[in-house]
């Protein structure tokens, strides 16, 4: 039995044991130990080029991290050589990867090993619009206008986009069956050398995205005809013209009857932990509170929706399957 006096010693030692505890450090939460490689599956210029290099340099401008971050452009067979590095780096945190539409679209044309749920998510980090361009000096000022210019040119308008069966081509795709017009398509490495393609007149139009030819527009180079989203973009600053993204009428209004958004998304190798993935979320969210980060958002006119955990991935799930059945109508997947 125990006495009163053995209870109060009991508990004196329980209490100056819990103190003890509570005096210890909390363990740290996970954080990087070494450089972080960060990999654009898609080449240099191109919108996802764009945001990852900016996204670098807000890192080290604002020291939002202690160790740097490498950026890596690994582009090679349609971004495949980008995802199938980060698939084979399981467990490793040091690795991160920046996602636009050939997550899907890559392996459902190629057949390469490798699918998103292969790899981690971590956040959507905005959605991206996509413009049907064409160049200052051709007369067209109308979707109609074009549109009946390319019927009359017979098959022979050259339209320009980033790599083969990737999202350029699917919209490409969807505008000759929805205007039941013809283009020939012309594949480039990245939204750069598509830019540069149209400024040069070297193709009748593009779909690129707004912040791989703003600034050709500004130079007024370039002319946006119609936006590819159900709603005209929000962005109402004068870009050039007298006109800003807000002026840009949706394609539907137009007369082309069909929508695209593209993720620019995060995802880290596979087998990463909680807390690691709690980091780069934490991290983003920093990003995102900066005024250079509001500034990409409005200079490209992108869709700023941010998301994380079961959302975004319902999310990719959902897109996945939209992607399997706009390839399987173009006919693009692998045999």
């Amino acid at each position: 039995m125990l006495t009163s006096n053995r209870i109060r010693s009991v508990g004196a030692a329980c209490l100056g044991g819990l103190l003890a505890m509570s005096a210890l450090p909390a363990k740290a939460a996970w954080e990087p130990t070494r450089p972080v490689e960060f990999i654009i599956p898609a080449g240099t210029g191109g919108g996802a080029d764009i945001m990852a290099r900016t996204i670098q340099g807000i890192v080290a401008k604002h020291n939002l991290m202690k160790q740097p971050m490498v950026v890596i452009n690994k582009s090679g067979g349609a971004g495949g050589e980008g995802f199938l590095d980060v698939k084979g780096s399981p467990g490793n945190p040091h690795k991160i990867i920046i996602t636009l539409s050939n997550l899907f679209t890559t392996p459902l044309a190629t057949g390469i090993p490798f699918n998103w749920k292969d790899l981690t998510p971590v956040a959507m980090l905005a959605l991206d619009e996509f413009i049907l361009w064409v160049n200052a000096e051709k007369p067209y000022k109308t979707v109609k206008e074009f549109i009946d210019a390319a019927k009359a040119a017979n098959g022979t308008f050259k339209m320009s986009g980033t790599g083969s069966k990737q999202e350029d081509q699917i919209i490409t795709e969807a505008i000759q069956k929805s205007a039941n017009v013809k283009f020939i398509y012309i594949p480039e490495r990245g939204g750069g050398a598509v830019a540069t393609q149209l400024v040069g007149n070297h193709v009748d139009s593009t779909v690129n995205n707004p912040n791989e030819a703003v600034s050709h527009w500004r130079a007024g180079k370039v002319r946006p005809l119609c936006v590819f989203d159900g709603k005209p973009m929000p962005y109402k600053e004068v870009i050039a013209d007298g006109k800003s993204w807000a002026d840009i009428p949706t394609c539907k209004s137009q007369g082309l009857d069909m929508e695209y958004l593209m993720l620019r998304g995060i995802f880290m190798s596979p087998k990463a932990t909680k807390e690691q993935v709690d980091y780069y979320i934490g991290l983003f969210q920093k990003v995102r509170e900066t005024p250079e980060w509001q500034k990409l958002m409005a200079d490209g006119a992108f869709n700023a929706t941010f998301m994380t955990g079961a959302d975004y991935t319902k999310w990719v799930a959902d897109a996945e399957k939209t992607h399997v059945e706009l390839m399987t109508a173009a006919g693009f997947l692998a045999k």
